[in-house]
């Protein structure tokens, strides 16, 4: 079966729209959650990429702007999460849509919750029930873009986030920090440099084997 013919939808619960070319659905998936300026939040090592400039013109030519936070890296941290925080907050977006792999899906959900909190992010860390502390009225609504087979951050409900003091990662959770909308097309990945397509390929099925030899199960 060639990608052209592989389209569907289906819920995780989150909305998931897969097949080739959907990409040009963002404006009215926006639209669908009630985002009206969305902060297009992609990391530092895809932002030259034709991949970005593709779902930033169809956030353009819907009306929706091209607002762009890139400062993301492998393993980001609190001091990138406030530098984010800052582009969302002094620009007025109502939303993030985050494209890429797990380090900037997981900061773009990770910004769109803290968006409205008043406590510092490790209050939320994913222990006993912490996630109650956060204003659940105050996360804004989230759009991922899988650009790897490496990740499932599209269907999570936390984000890891590295501290820069101690270098430890910390699970930050809250169960509406679920995205809405995920926008799956296979054309997104066919310009990734090869080894990160290899990379994050070995990944998917590491997690996979992980799972198939625990003992627990």
């Amino acid at each position: 079966m060639s990608i052209e013919a592989m389209t569907s939808n289906w819920s995780y619960p989150t909305e998931i729209r897969f097949g080739a070319g959907r990409i040009q659905e963002l404006s009215e998936a926006c639209a669908s959650v009630g985002i009206s300026k969305p902060l297009f939040v992609t990391d530092a090592g895809l932002v030259e990429l034709s991949i970005v400039e593709v779902a930033l013109g169809v956030l353009e030519r819907g009306g929706l702007g091209r607002a762009l936070f890139s400062e993301v890296y492998p393993n980001p941290d609190e001091l990138s999460l406030e530098k984010g925080l800052g582009v969302f907050r002094s620009g007025g977006h109502d939303g993030v849509v985050a494209l890429g792999g797990g380090s900037a899906l997981d900061l773009g959900k990770i910004i769109a919750f803290m968006s409205g909190q008043a406590r510092p992010v490790w209050d939320f860390e994913d222990v006993d029930d912490w996630w109650a502390r956060a204003d659940s009225e105050g996360i804004a609504p989230i759009i991922a873009i899988p650009t790897t087979a490496g990740t499932g951050s599209e269907v999570g409900r936390a984000g890891i986030l590295t501290n820069s003091v101690d270098h430890v990662k910390k699970i930050i959770f809250h169960p509406k920090m679920l995205p809405s909308v995920v926008i799956c097309d296979p054309e997104l990945t066919l310009g990734l440099p090869p080894m990160i397509t290899a990379g994050t390929g070995m990944d998917a099925f590491i997690h996979s084997f992980e799972a198939y030899c625990s003992p627990l199960y």
